[in-house]
Formats: structure tokens, sequence, C-alpha cells
């Protein structure tokens, strides 16, 4: 409430340039004030010392209110830190998106280049630091740490809900406007709104990747330590990735994310396919005067429930089976193939889909900035700059030019679509789903030919 107040009456939002300012205030003053209030906590609430069970060896590692301060600390400021190199990649303020937006003068092939070039490189950071928060969460607390960790990156929850849910208030609000024929001026006004909309989106997605992975690195912890608990005739002091069915299935859950993006793009895909044969369908239709809907046709009105309806069935219809490749896979790893196939898995899974979903996440959000970029006119050059009715010369002369560029930068945000909506973001619940199956499955994996699998225990016994 505190960060709110800041942002809407002591430093509001004045221009439009201030959007995206006022947005980023509000997430640093978030993740500062959490700081000092984790540090009370801890030491107010934890003793001295305490006994953690290690899920690496046996024994148990000591733990005090210092150490886990750091670990929640470690995931705030990491929280934050991918927060805002996902706002420096998805906003069209930095030098990225302009980059991208420049690509466009070359076509739709260029620009899907240039945006999936962007995506995987905005992966380096946020990656490395997971990757030191892991290690140093792990270290000082075990799983605990973690756990830590994770709780720590979602300590600014309030505030990123607030943050990711303006884009699509934004972006609402610009198709009501749109559909009320309201002045141009107020579409652009949307349009600035929906840009900001579209980083602080990413951002938030951000956040949900990293604590994503966190959240299913302890919920894997979680299935050894369960396992470690019942009859299982498999040596657990350690995941062993040089066991041969281990390493095998390290490259199987590797390869499950792109399984599952393929599929949920396909998806998107079919149910667009289906949507513009609809919209063909209702525009060719003529009244008795000969006219249709483009035509002014005072008889004929649009169908949207018909839309609606294919959006509706399609969404449900086609996450069957990416929802059964998520469910079922460590169910058959475990199953056939024993405990140590579901650790491959887990660990290929993981480590792949924190990767392609930010890639995705941020290539979509910067497609789709890099429209606004070109049709809010924010560019000097005026090749980058698309007005449907050109006024002055400079206009003019460069309004084909502006036109191709602002047609690839559509065709970019095409693409993008499914990338940051569908594929990206639901890569977060296959890093946790997975998990979470195989922690409830545990004892049933133990009982398959003693945590060796049915298949496996009968080949290699």
């Amino acid at each position: 409430m505190l960060c709110s107040y800041m942002a809407t009456n002591i430093s509001p939002v004045k221009k439009q340039e201030d959007i995206e300012k006022v947005l980023k205030v509000q997430m640093v003053l978030t993740a500062v004030l959490m700081l000092p209030t984790t540090y009370f906590l801890a030491n107010k609430m934890l003793p001295e010392e305490f006994a953690l069970e290690s899920v690496r060896a046996k024994g148990s590692v000591i733990g005090t209110p210092g150490k886990a301060f750091a670990c929640a600390a470690m995931g705030t400021v990491g929280g934050l830190l991918i927060g805002l190199i996902t706002e420096y990649y998805t906003s069209h303020t930095y030098i990225p998106v302009r980059e991208l937006a420049t690509a466009c003068k070359s076509g739709a092939a260029v620009n899907v280049i240039f945006g999936m070039a962007l995506g995987y490189k905005s992966c380096i950071i946020p990656v490395f630091v997971l990757a030191s928060n892991i290690y140093v969460a792990f270290s000082l607390c075990d799983l605990y740490g973690i756990a830590l960790a994770a709780l720590g990156m979602l300590s600014t929850l309030a505030t990123g809900l607030t943050i990711d849910g303006f884009g699509p208030i934004s972006d609402n609000a610009g198709g009501i406007a749109e559909l009320a024929e309201f002045p141009p001026d107020v579409r652009d006004r949307t349009d600035a709104l929906d840009a900001a909309g579209n980083t602080t989106a990413a951002i938030g997605k951000g956040f949900a990747i990293g604590s994503a992975a966190l959240v299913s690195l302890a919920l894997y912890g979680a299935f050894v330590v369960r396992l470690k608990s019942l009859d299982v005739a498999v040596d657990l002091s350690g995941v062993n990735v040089l066991e041969p069915i281990t390493f095998a299935f390290l490259l199987i859950g590797s390869m499950i994310p792109y399984w599952f993006a393929a599929l949920t793009m396909k998806s998107v895909g079919k149910a667009a396919g289906e949507m513009v044969q609809e919209v063909k369908r209702q525009f060719s239709l003529t009244d008795s005067k000969g006219k249709t809907i483009l035509s002014g046709s005072t008889e004929i009105k649009p169908d949207y429930d018909r839309c609606i309806t294919i959006s509706t069935k399609s969404s449900l219809k086609e996450m069957i089976a990416p929802g059964a490749l998520v469910i079922g896979s460590p169910l058959v790893a475990g199953t056939f193939f024993g405990v140590e196939a579901v650790f491959g898995l887990l660990t290929g899974s993981l480590v792949s889909s924190v990767q392609l979903a930010i890639s995705m996440s941020n290539s979509g959000g910067a497609w789709d900035n890099c429209k606004k970029y070109i049709k809010g006119c924010f560019s000097e050059d005026p090749e980058l700059c698309y007005v449907k009715n050109p006024k002055t010369e400079v206009e003019k002369a460069a309004a084909g030019k502006a036109r191709e560029a602002h047609d690839a930068a559509v065709q970019g945000d095409t693409v993008g679509d499914p990338f940051k909506d569908t594929s990206g973001p639901a890569l977060n619940i296959v890093m946790k789903l997975q998990a979470i199956v195989s922690l409830v499955f545990a004892a049933y994996f133990s009982a398959c030919a003693g945590g060796k699998g049915f298949l496996a225990g009968y080949l290699f016994n």
C-alpha cells in the first residue's frame, strides 16, 4: 500500500514518458522495503541455531537467522534483477527493441531473426542470477535455503501482480476505445499505456519464471527426501547424472519443454486459422441490398458469439495433449524405468524450461513493443513512424517505407503472441507440475520393482 501511495500521490504519472519510470520505482521500492522487513522477521521468529536435514548427504546442516536472511535476500534481489533485465530487453525505451524496429525496415524475416536472437540473449543474466541464488542458498541452508530464496523472490508478489495486471487492463481499454470509435488521441494514450503494460507483463513473467525454477528445485529435493524414507533399492546419497538411465532421461527431460511448446503453439495457430475462416465467412455474407458488413449493411450484424465459441472450445480441447504430456511423462518414467529416470527427467526439464520460458516471453514482449514503437512514432526516423493519413511532406515521402516496416512489425507481433501469452508462461507449469506429480507418486515409484521400475528392473536384473 505504501508503494502504491508513492505511485499515485508522491510521484504520479504526468506524461507518457513517466509511465514505465513510475512502475519501475514502485517495483524497486517494494524490494528495498522487503529487505529490512525480512531481516527483522528472521531474527525475531527463528532460533539462534537450528538443524536442517541435508538432502545431499547423511547428517544435518546448521542454520542461523543470518543464513536464512541471506537466502531470502538473494531471492528478493535476484527477482528484482531479473525484472530490470526483462524491462531492458522488452521496453522500447532501450536499445534492443529499437534495434528490432530498425530490423523491420528489412522485412518480416529479419525482424523474426532479430527477435529470436533478442530472446536468447535475454536469458544470459537471469540464468546467472538464478544459478547464484541456488548456489548460495543451497550452500547455506540446503533445501530450506532454496525454499527461502523462492519466498524472497515472491515477497514482492503484491506489487508484481499489480504491475502484471496493468497490461491486460490497458490492452482492453485500447480495444474498447477502438470499438467505440473514440478520437485518435484516446487510442494513442491507450497504446502508450499498453506498451508500458507489455513491459510490466514481461517483468511479471520474469519473476514467475525465476520463482517457478526455485520452487521446482525445492519440490525436486522434497521428492528425494521422501524416497529416502521409503524402501528403495537405489542409492539415494545423491543424484548421479553419470548413471546410464539418469543421463538418458536427462536428454529426454530437456526435450519435454520443446515438445510442450510445439503443441501449444500449434494449437494457437489452428485456433487462429479457424477464427480467420469464420471472419471471412461473415464478411462474405450479403443482405437483400447486396451489401456486406464491410460495405455498411444494416441488416447483417457481426456474430461475436460464434468467434468466442471457437476460441473457448479450442482452448479447452487443445490443452488435453500438453497436459497429458506433463502429467504422464514422470509417471511413465517412474513406472517403467525407476526413480533414477525421474531424476534425469526432472533435471533436464527444469534446466530447459527456464531458458526457453525466458526467451519466449521476452521475444514476444519485444515484438509487441516494437510494433508500438513504430505505430507511436517514438523514433526520429520518418521510416519508423507509421501514420495512416500522412499530412506533411516528410510523412508522405516516407509513407511507403513506414508502412512496410509497420507490416513487418505486425507480423513479428503475430509470431510473438503465442510466445509470450501461451507457451512461455505455460512452461512455469511444466516445471512445477512434473515435480509435484513425482512427489505425490514417490511411494508408488518405490513400489515399482523397489524403485528401479518394472521394465528396467526386468532388463537389468
